[in-house]
């Protein structure tokens, strides 16, 4: 079920939230996808896959930090809201079934196209056109992104799975396998080379993530809601930090070939 949280339907969730919020604030769509998808898939991702999460914010200084633990502290308990609801969903059996019924309506609703959207229109743009060494770390975006991933965390945790199963599941598995594809090639390339379960279950739960964190994260921050210290208190001094590094020692030093040829890929794009 964690196809449904920060590998596929968060991050797809977050993207496209912040590329709505980006350009309210007025910045152009080119600009909102590369503070928002971008910054996650070209720079974010890449410092919590070499030196871990706490990384990204131990990197940022001044006004950049505030910015972080303001989408930080808003952002962790909406995302662990549905969450919650994700690995209740899942561990009570409730998902699969969901998943055999809409293997059941498949020949007469098949699932649809991701991508076609104005967010991976300009997508595509700016993947055409990127400087990848001068991908920006937006502190805003970053503060979601990473409340998000330590909220599922602390679900897999507090149901007392291990450590070593938490770090796997819900940071290299994001970062070292699948938001490659997203940086490569946008969301479906990234969501539609996973099985048909990761498929649906991202379709299903993205637009959860999306709504909440712009009904009540993105609206905290608006509306001036102080910082919950307790939460980056929480946060700084994490005992997963530490076995995040660990990984990270242990980490290949090559990525991911997002462009070889693999069975499902070709079946996808066409």
């Amino acid at each position: 079920g964690n196809e449904c949280g920060i590998l596929l339907g968060a991050v797809h969730g977050i993207v496209e939230s912040l590329y709505r919020r980006y350009q309210r604030q007025g910045m152009s769509p080119e600009d909102a996808f590369i503070q928002s998808s971008e910054s996650i898939t070209g720079n974010i991702v890449k410092i919590i896959s070499t030196k871990g999460i706490k990384a990204v914010y131990d990197g940022l200084e001044g006004d950049d930090k505030e910015v972080f633990k303001q989408a930080y502290s808003a952002s962790y308990l909406p995302s662990k809201e549905i969450l919650q609801e994700i690995y209740d969903e899942v561990s009570s059996g409730n998902e699969i079934r969901t998943v055999i019924m809409h293997g059941k309506r498949i020949s007469k609703f098949p699932v649809g196209k991701i991508d076609g959207t104005d967010t991976w229109q300009v997508g595509e743009k700016v993947r055409s056109e990127r400087d990848e060494e001068n991908i920006p770390l937006n502190p805003f975006t970053a503060g979601v992104y990473v409340a998000t991933m330590m909220a599922q965390i602390d679900v897999l945790l507090e149901a007392g799975h291990p450590y070593s199963e938490v770090v796997n599941e819900s940071v290299i598995e994001a970062v070292d396998s699948l938001c490659p594809y997203m940086h490569y090639r946008g969301v479906a390339f990234m969501v539609d080379n996973c099985s048909f379960t990761a498929k649906t279950g991202s379709r299903k739960w993205a637009p959860r993530f999306d709504y909440i964190l712009d009904q009540l994260a993105y609206t905290a921050v608006d509306n001036g809601k102080p910082v919950n210290y307790d939460l980056i208190a929480d946060f700084e001094s994490h005992r997963v930090h530490e076995a995040v590094t660990e990984c990270c020692k242990l980490r290949p030093t090559v990525d991911i070939s997002v462009d070889s040829a693999s069975s499902t890929k070709e079946i996808v794009i066409e």
